[in-house]
């Protein structure tokens, strides 16, 4: 494998076929080895126009207008981040510090962010944004969802939607992320404002809504609520599910169809049951475990269940400030009982079915030309390697973006 791949000229129009890679993931078990990454060794991919046209060994790669020779590296598909907190401002540099030192520490926490937020003007949420954007996308990320959340007013919720709906279509509204500040005496007012007039705001630039179910957050009653009214709009259920504490997140998730139910760390057995049986996504976010020293979620036992799992960041200024999915892969496979081959497939097509999409997380004909290579000979380098810079080069849509 040589450290540096020989690229010819991609055009932006006609095919292109990448040939000579070491070990293509493919996440299609009738392909390849027949395990669930489908794992072809010395294969091809050709691309046409933003799509897979076809996959298979080198050897039998058809002609096309344009070469690209990967030099003995992996391919696999992009990461699909179907979690994260990217419209936001300031950060909580001093609360980590303090954490991470033992200390006690009094700030606001989320509502740090708020206030921040909300002092930002459209211009930098959207420059911190695009930051963040670019940062996952060399870490070979080419699909991310992201959420409101920091605004908590309808004029803020709705423009860091507006905002993010410009860079995605996976966008979240997340009015319930906690009780505003300025609803701290009447959680229920504020409850009709998530459900009302922020939602009439918010709904028109959203796909999906989520809500914190959680002590000191909302209560199943407070969530059922807010998810029915966004389903009443078209938005479709996600919810923060069980992540400080047992409580009704994953069970609500699951009778409401959501698509995921995110962190998942404190279940029961019949909260794995239900995951294992149900169309709902267990979405774990190991950043937010490292970033705060909880208890790991257990995606072993998800697993044996027959669990669906996806990883993701959970990128956010607050628990989980990274945006790199091969760091969460890492942590996933030293710390929650995964495997190398279940995480990478967990961060990629478990991330595409955590958001219902059949077109990204595999590399098949059909399907978009979204991946990555790594300068390795494996995917499993990107647990066996952490910390290291894998991630060589990007593709989305057919084109090379990195």
């Amino acid at each position: 494998m040589s450290s540096t791949a020989t690229t010819a000229h991609t055009a932006d129009t006609g095919s292109t076929v990448i040939t000579n890679i070491a070990g293509l993931v493919t996440n299609s078990p009738s392909l390849g080895d027949g395990t669930p990454l489908g794992l072809i060794q010395d294969a091809a991919v050709v691309i046409d126009g933003d799509r897979v046209a076809w996959i298979g060994e080198s050897s039998k790669a058809p002609a096309t207008d344009n070469r690209v020779d990967a030099g003995g590296r992996a391919v696999i598909p992009g990461f699909v981040d179907s979690h994260s907190h990217l419209v936001f401002a300031g950060d909580r540099t001093q609360e980590f510090n303090a954490r991470m030192s033992g200390r006690s520490y009094t700030a606001g926490g989320i509502r740090t962010t708020v206030a921040a937020t909300r002092a930002a003007s459209d211009a930098d949420l959207e420059a911190n944004l695009t930051r963040y954007l670019d940062e996952a996308l060399r870490q070979g990320t080419t699909t991310f969802e992201t959420k409101s959340g920091y605004g908590l007013t309808v004029e803020d919720e709705a423009r860091a939607l507006r905002i993010a709906s410009a860079h995605t279509d996976e966008v979240t509204y997340l009015g319930a992320h906690i009780v505003s500040p300025d609803y701290a005496d009447d959680p229920a007012a504020y409850v009709a404002l998530v459900t009302g007039e922020m939602l009439d705001a918010c709904a028109p630039h959203a796909r999906w809504i989520d809500v914190f179910c959680e002590k000191g957050a909302f209560d199943g009653d407070q969530a059922r609520a807010i998810l029915t009214a966004g389903r009443a709009k078209g938005l479709h259920p996600r919810v923060h599910a069980n992540q400080l504490s047992y409580g009704p997140g994953v069970q609500l998730a699951v009778e409401l169809d959501a698509a995921s139910a995110d962190h998942c760390t404190h279940l029961t057995d019949a909260d794995v049951d239900a995951l294992a049986s149900g169309g709902t996504v267990a979405t774990l976010l190991p950043g937010a475990e490292f970033s705060t020293r909880a208890e790991w979620p257990n995606a072993r036992r998800l697993l044996d269940a027959g669990a669906t799992v996806a990883l993701s960041t959970d990128c956010n200024p607050g628990s989980s400030f990274t945006s790199s999915v091969p760091f969460c892969v890492a942590l996933a496979v030293r710390d929650m009982g995964m495997t190398p081959d279940e995480a990478l497939w967990s961060a990629t097509a478990g991330g595409a079915a955590a958001l219902r999409r059949e077109d990204i997380g595999h590399l098949t004909p059909g399907a978009y030309a979204d991946l990555a290579f790594l300068d390795a000979p494996s995917h499993v380098h990107l647990a066996y390697r952490p910390g290291v810079p894998l991630v060589s080069e990007v593709w989305r849509r057919g084109r090379r973006v990195r």
